[in-house]
């Protein structure tokens, strides 16, 4: 009677403590998505935009191998901007999975509250409307409770990196990775680092030049790819982004997302 009593007040303290802990994550998206709604008004109140509208002047990549790449992006004073914010960030997350990854890594709710020129540009408009017409479809920003949709990858100590792998797809419509290089630099400071993009196309492993400011747009279910290691003295930090053609999501591939989450911003992810 006694273990069952003990096990009965175990259960309930740790629902108890789950609760609080969901009930917690809860305001503090709802906090956050106020102050979302506040950075997209003030984007659109001020006219302005941190995208380079000179882009129809050029003809736009093709899509048709799921990979495309877009040179200068954004206006040289708005990379500034956005790189000065960036590297006042101090909360990065490092993660460590043996053979194979190694960095940091800032998540969406830490950008939404420290890094307002960011997050303006994930939810550009004219950002939404360049990526839908280098793919062929709609996409829209994915929820602000996936740590993943606008997030920071920090490239820095020796030997940070990240195996082949893909982007597996949590939503109910396709989804795409959108990678925009801020640093990429050598020890010198006069070239850029060791560490490569190298993607499977095919049966071809290509590299993918990643100089700053050089957008990388793929279908992270369908290209395999990697981030090899950077070297001594060596950074690279690059803005990393998702779209959805539908980011809605079911029960099951929520929770999938959730568990992908932990490898990047630890055991909270569980209750985002």
């Amino acid at each position: 009677m006694y273990l069952f009593e003990t096990a009965l007040a175990a259960s309930a303290l740790l629902a108890g403590t789950l609760a609080f802990l969901a009930g917690r994550r809860i305001r503090l998206y709802r906090s956050l998505s106020r102050h979302q709604d506040e950075i997209r008004n003030a984007v659109h109140a001020s006219g302005t935009s941190t995208v380079a509208l000179d882009l129809p002047e050029h003809p736009l990549p093709s899509f048709s191998e799921a990979i495309a790449v877009v040179p200068n992006v954004l206006r040289p004073d708005r990379l500034a901007v956005m790189a000065e914010e960036i590297e006042k960030l101090n909360t990065t997350e490092r993660s460590y999975v043996p053979t194979h990854k190694k960095g940091g890594t800032v998540a969406y709710e830490t950008l939404c509250q420290a890094a307002p020129e960011v997050v303006a540009f994930y939810l550009s408009p004219q950002l939404h409307t360049l990526l839908s017409n280098v793919i062929g479809a709609t996409v829209v920003p994915t929820p602000i409770h996936d740590q993943s949709s606008c997030s920071v990858l920090f490239y820095e100590r020796p030997g940070d990196h990240i195996g082949w792998h893909y982007d597996h797809n949590f939503y109910k419509g396709r989804h795409f990775t959108v990678l925009l290089p801020i640093v990429n630099r050598d020890a010198r400071g006069d070239g850029l680092s060791a560490a490569r993009l190298m993607a499977r196309i095919g049966s071809e492993e290509r590299t993918i030049p990643t100089p700053p400011n050089q957008m990388v747009i793929f279908e992270g279910a369908r290209v395999q790819h990697k981030a090899t290691p950077i070297a001594e003295g060596e950074r690279r930090i690059v803005l990393s982004m998702t779209f959805a053609t539908d980011p809605r999501n079911s029960v099951l591939q929520g929770a999938a997302r959730r568990i992908k989450d932990t490898a990047f911003f630890g055991i909270r992810a569980l209750w985002t």
